[in-house]
């Protein structure tokens, strides 16, 4: 099985920056898909970043554009949101989401997995 850690949220104040890292584990033979959602309390979540190796098409909220970076590291099993100007409508907890072709047995098996998320606060 795989899963994902997030790491990096707290709380800021207007303006300042934050970066979010994901880290997945397991038996992974390659990550082709990875996002960062935001869950708002009684809301439904919403996509902030998204990226696939598969023609390499990155995609961002029109709210954080600008603003948020989606990246990962060279290794490809960490991935992170970079967030600069935060505002006090940022303040979420935020999730990290892949999807992971990862080795069960003698067979590679794709799935999405979601990491537990990270709460991050903007002060005004």
């Amino acid at each position: 099985q795989v899963q994902l850690v997030e790491s990096g949220g707290g709380l800021v104040q207007t303006g300042w920056s934050l970066s979010l890292s994901c880290a997945a584990s397991g038996n992974i033979r390659r990550i082709t898909v990875m996002g960062w959602y935001l869950q708002a309390p009684g809301k439904q979540r919403e996509l902030v970043a998204h990226t696939s190796s598969v023609g390499g098409r990155t995609i961002y909220a029109d709210s954080v554009k600008g603003r948020f970076t989606i990246s990962r590291d060279d290794a490809g099993n960490t991935f992170y949101l970079e967030m600069k100007n935060l505002k006090p409508e940022d303040t979420s907890v935020y999730l990290c989401n892949a999807g992971v072709t990862y080795k069960t047995g003698t067979e590679d098996v794709f799935d999405n997995f979601w990491g537990q998320g990270t709460q991050v606060t903007v002060s005004s």
